[in-house]
């Protein structure tokens, strides 16, 4: 008996240095809750083809397959003949400008002069302007290809493509070295904030469920908040469920489309009841209890004395209580009164304690 208690206030004695969390009892509002299955999906729409605007041959690709890339990123290397033709018309056009100009300039001199006609100095005007026009048309298609015509110094085939917004690479389309057309799909991207929860609702609680109804989703034990945004009005005949959708609007990395995952349903009207935080639960004795510190009542009874000693060494009390609802922080119970102080966390080191103890008494 003396190693017991020994035991037990070693125990107890490590119990009261570490520092146990407590809170109060208090009132929370619970919605109904049911547990139900879904799958990480992406609607068609959330998948973006980056396409060439011009043809020619792929040279080289700046990305792999599940990159991530931002919106402007490289995306391949396009050699093509089109824009080798479009920079050196551009250049060309260019120095035809300038030289026109000059012409221009020197014809009017000549013109207030009176050492030429109007009609000449009219002429290389419009000849001035038909340049200027091809060149600023040049000049705007070869910025919306992404080349620079400010450093433009020599004719080049070269056509970088790039994303046209952020993303994950979710597939290459065309070989390397291969032919492409005006208008072909080189790579995919798959929007990474698109992503929806795809759930699969029994009929008795779809038929209970609203949009904008909350479904919290374990994912990698994390746990992702969503919201219903569809309930589809067919029932899926493989699974002969209702299809619900609900979107994911946090940043959510690895998050991999099409893995089943676990979701809970918050739904109907709120009720309010007495709750503890989930942490506080512990299951003991195929029952689920919170642990409570031991109260400072007088004693009754020398039993009660006898047992003082014991009851320090170990100072919580078991409550069972019965579980009615719950959400993603607390759990609505029986079995606890309004205001009383429990173990909010670190339960398993009282469980272990008490564990220990019974293991004793059989010594």
């Amino acid at each position: 008996m003396n190693k017991i208690l020994l035991t037990l206030t070693l125990l107890g004695a490590t119990l009261t240095a570490m520092e146990i969390p407590t809170q109060k009892v208090s009132l929370h509002d619970f919605s109904q809750s049911q547990k139900i299955n879904a799958k990480v999906i992406q609607l068609s729409n959330a998948q973006e083809a980056i396409t060439s605007i011009v043809a020619g041959h792929l040279e080289k690709y700046y990305v792999k397959p599940a990159q991530v890339v931002k919106k402007g990123q490289r995306i391949a290397l396009i050699e093509s003949i089109v824009v080798s033709k479009m920079t050196a018309d551009y250049l060309s056009l260019k120095k035809q400008l300038a030289s026109s100009e000059k012409n221009y300039d020197a014809l009017k001199k000549l013109y207030e002069k009176g050492m030429t006609s109007m009609s000449e100095l009219n002429n290389e005007s419009i000849k001035k302007n038909t340049i200027a026009a091809k060149l600023n048309a040049l000049e705007s298609q070869l910025m919306t290809l992404g080349i620079d015509t400010k450093h433009l110094t020599k004719a080049s085939a070269s056509y970088v493509l790039r994303s046209h917004s952020g993303g994950r690479v979710s597939a290459l389309l065309k070989p390397l070295h291969s032919s492409v057309s005006e208008n072909d799909p080189i790579v995919n991207i798959a929007k990474e904030q698109a992503y929806y929860i795809k759930s699969y609702l029994p009929i008795e609680y779809a038929t209970k469920a609203k949009l904008g109804d909350k479904l919290i989703v374990d994912y990698a034990g994390k746990k992702i908040v969503t919201h219903i945004t569809q309930i589809m009005p067919n029932v899926d005949e493989a699974t002969q469920r209702v299809i619900a959708l609900s979107s994911v609007d946090e940043k959510v990395d690895n998050l991999f489309i099409n893995a089943y995952v676990e979701a809970t349903l918050y739904f109907g009207k709120k009720f309010e009841h007495l709750a503890v935080k989930k942490s506080a639960l512990s299951f003991f004795n195929n029952e689920w209890v919170v642990f409570v510190p031991n109260g400072e009542e007088e004693e009754e009874s020398a039993k009660e004395e006898a047992n003082e000693e014991e009851k320090e060494a170990v100072p919580y009390d078991i409550k069972v209580v019965k579980v009615l609802a719950s959400d993603e922080n607390y759990v609505a119970v029986e079995g606890l009164k309004l205001g009383e102080v429990y173990v909010s966390d670190k339960s398993y080191y009282i469980k272990s304690a008490l564990l220990k103890s019974s293991l004793g008494d059989g010594d």
